[in-house]
């Protein structure tokens, strides 16, 4: 039932998406921004726990979950080391998956040998 939960959650988020970018003129770029920030401002309201709860890996994957580690990460920092966890919080809390997604796009462009488009 978790793998349902999971889908139900993380398809409901690529249909958001899809409907923005068939009925909007936001690019894709401005539409994956929207994403992280709506996860930020749902962790900030203490909405998106309750999501993660329910569907796992459907809430956490998306870019929203990627808004909401940001924000749990610089709560975390805050409490722990003060203001200036505002500025290293999220870097604590996300940077493992950062570093992970720069050294494979690169060892993926050393790979396949990227093309410019025409």
């Amino acid at each position: 039932m978790d793998f349902v939960k999971a889908f139900i959650v993380g398809g409901l988020i690529c249909v958001i998406g899809q409907i923005l970018v068939d009925k909007t003129k936001l690019t894709p770029a401005r539409i994956l921004v929207c994403y992280v920030v709506a996860g930020v401002f749902l962790e900030l309201f203490g909405i998106y726990e309750y999501i993660v709860d329910f569907a796992g890996a459907g809430a956490t994957v998306p870019l929203t979950g990627f808004g909401y580690n940001l924000c749990k990460g610089v709560f975390r920092a805050v409490s722990d080391k003060g203001l200036i966890g505002v500025l290293c919080g999220g870097f604590e809390a996300c940077g493992t998956g950062l570093g992970a997604a720069v050294i494979l796009g690169l060892l993926s462009a050393i790979v396949f040998k990227p093309k410019a488009r025409s």
